[in-house]
C-alpha cells in the first residue's frame, strides 16, 4: 500500500485524514523563546489565543530532516513505499528537508518527496487524488507523473482582513500596510507558480470577497470544480464566500476548513480564501 504524507502547511478537511489515509508531519510554531509542534502542543484554538496574548509575531519553521526521519519510521514499516507531498519549495524548506530525509532512508524505506508548488487546500487535493489513483490501482510512478500535471492547476485566492501580519512577517513595506490600514482596503493575495503575489486592494470586505470570486471565475469558467474555503478565524465570512461560490461555480464538492497557521501567521486572523481545482 503506498504511504501518503504532507505538512502542517496543507489545509486537510475534517475527515480526510482517515477517509484517504493521509498522515500529517507538524510544523513548527515559536513566539519569541517558546516553541510548540503544531497538533502536539498546539491548535488552533491555542494558537489565536497565543496571538492575543503573546507580544513576540510568531514564526514557523519547517521539520527538520531529523524529524521526518523520525516521523517516518515512528509511522511506517521499513520497506513501504512514501509519497511525501509538500508546500511549495520556493517559500518554505520542507520539501528540502523532506529531500534531505528520504536520501538518508534509501535502502530502508522508498520516500517519494514531492513539491506541490502550492499551499492551502490545493495540497489536499493533490494528496486525495493520489490516494483515489492508487485505489484504481495506478503505480506510485503513474501517480507522480499525474500529479506533476495536476499541480499547477490548483489555484487559491485570499482575500486580508489587513496588512498588519503581512508587514510583521516581512511580506509587504511598512508604508503599504499603514496606507492599506489608513485607507481601510482589503488586500488580495493570490498563490501561484509556488509563491504568493499581493494583486489587489479593494476597498471594503463585501468587494474584496466579490472580487475573490470573479478571479477565480475567470481562471475556471463554467468547468467542474472542487471547491475549497479556507478561514482565519473567520467562519462567517467563509460562509459568505462558500454560499456565492455555489451560485458562480460549477460545484461538484466542497469543503471548509480552517487556513492554516503557516498562513495564518503570514496573512493574519480575518483572512479568508477560495481554493479551486479541477473536479475528477
Amino acid at each position: 500500500m503506498l504511504r501518503i504524507v504532507t505538512d502542517g502547511a496543507a489545509d486537510i478537511p475534517a475527515g480526510w485524514e482517515k477517509e484517504f489515509d493521509i498522515k500529517i508531519i507538524p510544523i513548527n510554531i515559536h513566539f519569541g523563546e517558546k516553541t510548540f509542534i503544531q497538533y502536539v502542543d498546539m491548535d488552533f484554538d491555542a494558537f489565536y489565543k497565543e496571538i492575543a496574548s503573546n507580544k513576540n509575531h510568531p514564526k514557523t519553521s519547517q521539520p527538520s530532516p531529523h524529524q521526518f526521519t523520525e516521523y517516518y519510521r515512528n509511522n511506517f514499516e521499513k520497506g513501504e513505499t512514501i509519497l511525501s507531498i509538500h508546500v511549495t519549495s520556493k517559500l518554505s524548506g520542507t520539501y528540502a528537508s523532506c529531500v534531505a530525509a528520504a536520501e538518508e532512508l534509501k535502502g530502508e524505506y522508498n520516500v517519494i518527496p514531492f513539491d506541490s508548488q502550492g499551499g492551502s487546500m490545493g495540497i489536499a487535493f493533490l494528496c486525495r487524488a493520489a490516494r483515489k489513483m492508487e485505489r484504481a490501482g495506478k503505480s506510485a510512478d503513474e501517480i507522480v507523473k499525474a500529479l506533476e500535471s495536476k499541480r499547477s492547476q490548483a489555484h487559491v485566492i485570499l482575500t486580508l482582513d489587513t496588512l498588519e501580519f503581512a508587514k510583521r512577517s516581512g511580506r509587504v513595506g511598512t508604508l503599504s500596510a499603514a496606507l492599506a490600514s489608513v485607507l481601510n482596503v482589503k488586500p488580495i493575495a493570490r498563490l501561484q507558480d509556488g509563491l504568493v503575489h499581493m494583486i489587489e486592494k479593494v476597498r471594503t470586505r463585501k468587494a474584496a470577497l466579490s472580487r475573490v470570486i470573479e478571479l477565480g471565475k475567470e481562471t475556471f469558467g463554467d468547468k467542474p470544480v472542487s471547491l475549497g474555503i479556507v478561514h482565519a478565524r473567520d467562519i462567517e465570512s467563509g460562509k459568505a464566500l462558500l454560499e456565492e461560490a455555489r451560485k458562480t461555480f460549477n460545484v461538484k464538492d466542497e469543503q471548509m476548513t480552517d487556513l492554516s497557521v503557516s498562513l495564518a501567521i503570514n496573512f493574519g486572523p480575518g483572512t479568508v480564501g477560495l481554493v479551486l481545482y479541477p473536479a475528477e
